[in-house]
């Protein structure tokens, strides 16, 4: 089984990327718990909020890969959550640290257009430059492998698709 996670600033793809390919792919799609969860409880976010997100979205990385398919994709993970406690608290607790980490990350550039949704918060350059800058950080700090996404849609797309590719072949 190999875990993908789709990683990076807001308004960059990687949910419309993630879920399109899973559905092509015919694997499962973890969506990005964070999303449901602001809907639902609003973007004042605490750090025990960013905790609940955490635990919430490795529960259904859990679950989806509870029968060990051989290829599941992630909107996000933990260790993104990691980046969001870094950019609202200036820390991260070491339980954000802790969850078991996907086989391989797609780390995707800040370099598309800013798409406002009403769950965003980082839509300045300055703002999504920052938080590109520390969830390529969470990164470097876990010590996993990734792959740098950039470019137009279909460049990224296509790329994503090869990246797949090989780490499936």
């Amino acid at each position: 089984m190999i875990r993908i996670c789709f990683h990076g600033a807001e308004s960059t793809g990687k949910s419309v990327l993630a879920e399109r390919l899973a559905r092509e792919l015919g694997c499962p799609w973890v969506p990005e718990y964070g999303r449901a969860y602001a809907e639902e409880h609003g973007t004042a976010f605490t750090m025990d909020d960013l905790l609940a997100i955490a635990r919430g979205q490795d529960a259904a990385m859990r679950a989806a890969c509870a029968d060990r398919p051989p290829l599941v994709l992630l909107d996000t993970d933990p260790l993104m959550t990691s980046a969001w406690a870094q950019m609202l608290f200036g820390e991260v607790p070491d339980e954000l640290l802790a969850y078991d980490k996907a086989d391989h990350y797609l780390l995707f550039a800040a370099d598309t257009p800013w798409q406002a949704d009403g769950t965003r918060m980082f839509g300045s350059d300055a703002g999504r430059a920052r938080f590109a800058a520390v969830a390529e950080e969470m990164l470097l700090r876990a010590g996993v492998p990734f792959t740098r996404i950039a470019g137009d849609w279909a460049a990224r797309e296509q790329y994503v698709r090869r990246v797949i590719a090989a780490l499936t072949a």
